[in-house]
């Protein structure tokens, strides 16, 4: 058992997986702060000086003045500008490995074109050979069509 697991571990694709997550995961804290520490503060400052991060709604009956305040009392919160930040780092992450993948499928082959549908009889529809005169299975004459 042991000797197949090492086998599998060792296969190429887990190998090239492994090292696709790794690398992803690292690409994503990048844009994470790209997003919030690049993007988003000059965002906020066209907006009046906004914090998108400190949006949310308080769901308790008590008030506070941030959400840093709101959180460290452990209120129950929707926290609707971090998840503005999350969806923005996913529309930047989905755009940047798209323009990545375009790239890169520029320096692959082309993929060859479809083999050309079978020539079917006119009358029962089954394949007959391209250079056939007469369906083998329902002996029509078949030449001109």
């Amino acid at each position: 058992m042991l000797d197949e697991w090492k086998k599998f571990i060792l296969r190429g694709n887990i190998v090239d997986m492994s090292v696709g997550v790794i690398i992803g995961g690292a690409f994503g804290k990048i844009v994470s702060s790209f997003t919030s520490d690049i993007l988003m503060p000059p965002l906020g400052m066209l907006l009046g000086k906004v914090d998108f991060s400190n949006f949310y709604i308080n769901l308790s009956s008590v008030e506070y003045e941030s959400f840093a305040a709101a959180k460290e009392a452990g209120a129950p919160v929707i926290a609707y500008g971090s998840f503005l930040n999350v969806c923005l780092d996913f529309l930047i992450m989905g755009t940047a490995v798209f323009i990545l993948l375009k790239q890169i499928s520029r320096f692959m082959p082309a993929p060859p074109p479809p083999p050309p549908d079978p020539r079917k009889c006119p009358f029962c529809r089954e394949v007959v050979a391209d250079d056939a005169t007469k369906c083998p299975h329902c002996a029509s004459d078949i030449k001109g069509k």
